[in-house]
């Protein structure tokens, strides 16, 4: 007798999907680079830049923050933000090579695994910067409220400007 799980006929037929699975999948062609996230639900989106998996939400946001910056971005500073928006999904961890891979995929490069020594470089160095980043951050974020009650601007003005961007999705194509 053969017996086959309900979830095993969803993986053998092509218009149904595994419970749970999403999938990012990068790719090229004559009009640029794409990535695509495909969502368990079977639906698919193209985005500029996603995270997916558990604690996501913190490198999504991260990611939104500095979308705008993304088109002029070298590809070292690309992947030094793909590696930010990992760490951030980090609750107490410190981000290191052993558990992060970094793949890259580019209209003029082919696809391929950065090694974990250059990627451990790559942490190395942008870890520095953003230390020093934070340090020189740490003025200004004291100095905000005061500049907020001299500007004249109201806490129902800047909840107001918030919920403007609230339904936006810059990321999406």
């Amino acid at each position: 007798m053969l017996y086959i799980s309900e979830w095993q006929v969803c993986t053998q037929r092509s218009w149904k999907r595994p419970y749970g699975v999403g999938l990012l999948v990068g790719g090229t062609d004559e009009s640029g680079a794409h990535l695509y996230y495909n969502c368990p639900s079977g639906n698919y989106f193209e985005y500029q830049a996603f995270a997916i998996g558990s604690r996501s939400q913190a490198a999504k946001t991260y990611l939104e923050r500095r979308f705008e910056n993304f088109s002029g971005s070298s590809r070292d500073d690309l992947i030094k933000d793909a590696l930010i928006a990992v760490r951030e999904t980090l609750q107490g961890e410190t981000l290191k090579s052993s558990i992060c891979t970094v793949a890259v995929l580019g209209v003029d490069e082919a696809f391929h695994i950065l090694d974990q020594e250059t990627v451990q470089k790559l942490i190395d160095a942008f870890e520095i910067v953003v230390e020093t980043e934070a340090a020189a951050a740490e003025p200004d974020a004291a100095a905000e409220p005061d500049a907020a009650t001299e500007g004249g601007a109201t806490g129902d003005e800047g909840a107001a400007a918030a919920a403007d961007d609230e339904g936006a999705a810059p990321m999406e194509i």
